[in-house]
């Protein structure tokens, strides 16, 4: 049995991985339970685990760049809409996506995956050019945080980190910065007593992400699951193993009676009517919209030299299963 170390979030599609309901062929699997920034850190920085989580954005940049410490598998464990992580000053006039040109945005990290997609989205439906802000990243809450892999973006991106003893929440809060683009709520924000300039630009956010979804088709991935390339290249079975297990866990999923919602079937029922019978989908050939927007996206924003492929993502093995 080939012994792997696995380091993924705890989501209801991965449960059935961790409890052993599902294991993974030919493999003995030691899990481990780590909060996503933690993770993207030890596997991009030091390869720490044989598969692992891995951030979207990461993952084309580091492809981009042929440097890619992992390749991946069509699984998915982390989609969310983004429209709801932009935040602003109240008090500056803006009242619409394209009052966010010429303005001063901080975020996390200029190439975090929620980031690229909500730029993304601000320019295909809006018009706000990447070029048309200054961008300033940093630690949301605590002071110092870096870009997870090294970062040159061309001359006419305007991007800088702030200084190593602020952070962007207390930068909105004094008015230092004109918005926050984060996955997080800054915690002027979300505290009980919130700062009364600060405001998300899409207080309407579930019914902007349901017309962008209806309009476009995408449910933006933000997390991939990945397999240390050498690994992979010593052992080319131990992808498509992996990648059984994955889809078999999402399959266990119980959302009729395995959730605290009161109204969780109904819940479930709504979703699929609205999103679709699979809105969560696996593979590549119903993600590939979702994967070659995203590479555009990547590209556009300077983040990559050009637009990646979505099959340079993905050990090829795992992009067509065999059918009974």
């Amino acid at each position: 049995m080939l012994p792997l170390s696995i380091a993924t979030n705890y989501y209801d599609r991965t449960a059935a991985l961790y409890d052993g309901r599902v294991r993974i062929e030919g493999c003995k699997a030691h899990h481990l339970l780590i909060e996503a920034p933690e993770m993207f850190h030890r596997s991009l920085g030091y390869e720490e685990f044989d598969v692992t989580e891995l951030s979207l954005g990461g993952h084309v940049v580091t492809t981009a760049r042929g440097d890619a410490p992992y390749v991946g598998i069509p699984a998915f464990p982390l989609r969310m809409f983004r429209h709801s992580s932009v935040y602003i000053r109240a008090d500056r006039g803006i009242a619409r996506p394209e009052d966010l040109a010429g303005r001063t945005i901080g975020v996390p990290e200029y190439q975090q995956t929620a980031n690229v997609w909500i730029r993304g989205v601000l320019q295909d439906e809006y018009g706000v050019d990447v070029r048309s802000i200054k961008w300033r990243s940093g630690g949301l809450e605590e002071a110092g945080r870096k870009e997870r892999t090294p970062l040159t973006l061309p001359a006419d991106i305007d991007w800088t980190t702030v200084p190593e003893d602020q952070t962007l929440s207390t930068m909105l809060e004094r008015g230092e910065i004109d918005a926050i683009i984060s996955p997080r709520a800054p915690s002027c924000f979300s505290r009980k007593s919130p700062s009364p300039h600060v405001a998300r630009l899409f207080a309407d956010y579930p019914v902007k992400e349901l017309e962008y979804f209806q309009r476009t088709g995408i449910f933006p991935i933000m997390h991939i699951v990945g397999i240390r390339r050498t690994l992979v290249e010593r052992h080319p079975w131990v992808a498509v193993s992996v990648y059984k297990a994955f889809l078999r866990a999402k399959a266990m999923i119980d959302m009729r009676h395995g959730t605290m919602l009161p109204w969780g079937a109904d819940e479930y029922d709504r979703m699929r009517k609205l999103l679709g019978p699979d809105y969560w989908s696996y593979g590549l050939k119903a993600n590939r919209r979702v994967i070659e927007t995203f590479a555009r996206y990547a590209q556009t924003q300077g983040l990559a030299d050009r637009i990646v492929a979505p099959e340079e993502l993905f050990v090829p093995s795992t992009l067509d299963l065999s059918r009974n």
